[in-house]
């Protein structure tokens, strides 16, 4: 790439190797590590890295609990945004009156806070905010709070076969049940050939993310140029809540085993706009080592951008293996 090995290792955030974790009464061991690489952009070579990531070993005192988050912030104050809501999410849920009855409603109230908090602070969030993927392991429990569009994919062991089976699903207008939620509330949802004119605004020109062609659908103001989010979902972005932008989680709640589901990955954008998700799990279970894994993730990802693109967006992967206690 563009990068020297040097200038390569300045751009990543990482965990000092693999670190392992054991869940005694559950049964279970976790190995896990994560790789933050900041984005490369030829034009703002300083660019921020606007993804934040964060693990909780023994969250709320409990060593059968951990957390993990990895929130991609964008807009001029996405740094900031996504600072904010890694700060903020793991504390405002660990002090939820539900967090120990209640997760899944414990999450929703906690994202809805954040978001509030958000607004009410001094960080300019009307054209800025984060996605956020937040994870709370119980037991062999998973509990996972998606907004946005990072994602956590489970590999489920079936027949001899790893197999992805994601725990969250994008927040996008490729959607079409967020597509119409939006629209509800006025949100127009158009690319930006349809929105110039070069492509008619009234055919739909999309069909999957799949097949996305580097212009994706996108949500504006009925009578305006903003916000051209290609999300549904966030926290922050104030003006765009005017058009039906939420900061509500969809939340899935998972049973972990070390046979059954040996390998967890949650993963901002960056990691997935050239990999599906069977391919993302297919070559971080090549590696026994949870950080080996993380690296190849990143360093894969970024090799695609720069395959279709003069640039890469920030790369975050949380990698985690699952094992059952002997």
């Amino acid at each position: 790439g563009p990068l020297s090995k040097a200038e390569y290792r300045s751009r990543l955030l990482s965990t000092d190797g693999e670190q392992k974790v054991v869940l005694e009464k559950a049964g279970l061991a976790l190995r896990y590590a994560f790789v933050s690489q900041r984005g490369f952009y030829p034009e703002d070579l300083h660019k921020e890295n606007q993804d934040a990531v964060c693990v909780y070993r023994r969250y709320g005192g409990d060593p059968n609990q951990l957390f993990f988050g990895v929130f991609d912030g964008h807009g001029q104050q996405g740094t900031s945004c996504a600072q904010f809501a890694k700060d903020q999410v793991p504390a405002m849920l660990l002090s939820n009156a539900h967090f120990s009855t209640d997760p899944v409603r414990a999450f929703r109230e906690t994202m809805a806070e954040c978001n509030e908090q958000l607004h009410a602070s001094s960080i300019e969030d009307g054209l800025s905010g984060t996605t956020a993927i937040a994870c709370l392991v119980r037991g062999r429990t998973i509990y996972v709070a998606n907004v946005g569009d990072s994602r956590a994919v489970l590999a489920e062991r079936v027949d001899g076969q790893l197999i992805a089976r994601p725990l969250s699903h994008d927040h996008t207008p490729f959607r079409e049940d967020e597509c119409e939620r939006v629209k509800q509330y006025g949100a127009r949802i158009l690319t930006l050939d349809q929105l110039e004119g070069v492509k008619d605004p009234a055919v739909q020109c999309w069909s999957t993310e799949e097949e996305d062609d580097g212009d994706p659908p996108r949500l504006w103001a009925p009578n305006a140029l903003y916000p051209g989010t290609a999300f549904t979902r966030s926290i922050g972005d104030s003006l765009a809540e005017q058009i039906g932008v939420t900061a509500e989680p969809e939340v899935v709640t998972w049973t972990l085993s070390g046979d059954k589901t040996p390998l967890l990955i949650i993963a901002s954008d960056g990691i997935f706009e050239f990999l599906q998700n069977q391919a993302v799990i297919q070559l971080a279970s090549k590696y026994d080592d949870a950080q080996q894994s993380a690296i190849a993730l990143v360093a894969e990802a970024y090799r695609l951008w720069l395959e279709v693109e003069t640039r890469t967006d920030d790369i975050t992967a949380i990698v985690i293996r699952i094992e059952e206690l002997e």
